[in-house]
């Protein structure tokens, strides 16, 4: 599989020369500076190769694009979208035009990945990503103060939401607050608590249904050109795969994975298999859904997380955790070779190593909250070690 590494750009603290040393070649990236809906021009993106193969030494290359963002009127269905649409479709063709084939995007509304904790402590001082699920029901009931929000949360997390909610200061829910804004690494917009209320009214009567309509619309409207321009299209699992803030979540499960590749049936639809987001969901069975959906796979998170009995979850090392990461590996490197006998030239998948611990030397340091360097080297050294012994006692290309 082709090692890959999210890098946010020249403003990214981790630089190109840092991640081939890691020892991957292909770069994850996305124009982040390009407000949402905007056409991602052919300039713009030749600027960004530019910079990604400015040191010819490093052989990189821009592998994948993530995100090609998505507008919240296009996933609420909200008005005139022949303009968004029009532009989402233009940004492809200039990708396209410029070698880049690969797009991941997510369909989550209002938010991205999100977590409650950005530190959480590890023994010997390295920290990690979590989601607490009482202090969702405290930003939930108490500061978001949605609507009839109780009805959604276990009676015993809104007790222990409650009790920190009331010994809670104004800076520690300031905190909390930036928490969730976090798992926006790449967004052009963040959200004070009004502003956030005012985006969920936006989407006020929408159901799991209306969304998923809402994301079919938006298939048929991109995937033929998709076709027309040998572009893949991954979409990214929702993380966590469940409802968030009363807003709906439909690419959380086996059955929404099957939803979305039916709604539009092309080599071109596909995913990004995420093991981290796929893995917080309760009943899950990742390693059967790699193999159920091994050839809808596009492009490959792989990061693991232990989930608890009340909702909770930490990010886990990448080869601890719930998920059988071996076992995933082993499906994703028997898919490449089914894809390579079939004669497909483009058979190997791109993998980046997802959100890392924050260890040692990277403590403090200014990288993307999820993004630090020594937790995902460690995480990419540890996967490549398991697709080497894999490739090795199975006969498979790597």
């Amino acid at each position: 599989m082709e090692q890959t590494w999210r890098w946010f750009g020249p403003d990214d603290a981790i630089k190109l020369n840092h991640i081939r040393q890691a020892g991957a070649t292909g770069i994850v990236t996305a124009l982040h500076h390009i407000p949402y809906g905007v056409v991602w021009s052919v300039e713009e993106i030749e600027k960004r190769k530019a910079e990604i193969a400015a040191d010819p030494s490093l052989g990189l290359r821009w592998s994948v694009t993530e995100s090609l963002p998505i507008s919240e009127a296009i996933k609420i269905g909200e008005g005139d979208l022949t303009e968004l649409f029009d532009n989402y479709r233009q940004s492809m063709r200039n990708l396209a035009a410029c070698g880049v084939r690969t797009i991941c995007y997510n369909f989550m509304p209002v938010l991205d990945w999100t977590r409650t904790d950005l530190a959480a402590a590890l023994p010997g001082g390295g920290t990690a990503l979590r989601f607490n699920a009482f202090e969702h029901a405290a930003f939930d009931v108490y500061m978001l103060e949605r609507p009839d929000a109780e009805a959604d949360h276990d009676p015993a997390v809104l007790a222990r939401a409650k009790a920190w909610f009331d010994r809670s200061s104004e800076s520690e829910r300031a905190k909390l607050l930036a928490n969730i804004m976090a798992g926006l690494p790449g967004a052009f917009d963040r959200y004070d608590v009004p502003g956030l209320r005012r985006m969920i009214a936006r989407y006020r009567g929408m159901t799991a249904d209306g969304l998923r309509e809402t994301l079919a619309r938006f298939l048929r409207e991109v995937i033929p050109t998709a076709e027309e321009v040998g572009i893949r299209m991954a979409i990214h699992p929702d993380d966590p795969p469940r409802p968030l803030f009363g807003l709906p979540r439909v690419v959380s499960t086996a059955d929404d994975l099957a939803h979305v590749i039916d709604a539009q049936k092309s080599p071109s639809n596909g995913l990004t298999f995420c093991t981290g987001s796929l893995g917080a969901g309760r009943t899950n069975d990742v390693p059967e859904m790699a193999r159920r959906f091994a050839a809808d796979i596009h492009f490959v998170h792989l990061r693991n997380v232990a989930k608890e009995s009340d909702g909770s979850f930490q990010e886990a090392d990448h080869l601890g955790g719930d998920v059988d990461m071996v076992s995933v590996v082993t499906t994703l490197l028997e898919e490449q070779k089914r894809r390579q006998d079939s004669g497909n030239d483009n058979w190997r998948l791109p993998f980046r190593p997802d959100h890392g611990h924050e260890l040692l030397d990277d403590v403090g340091k200014p990288t993307h909250p999820g993004y630090p360097m020594i937790g995902r080297l460690r995480g990419l050294a540890e996967i490549r070690g398991v697709m080497t012994a894999v490739a090795s006692l199975r006969k498979l290309p790597v």
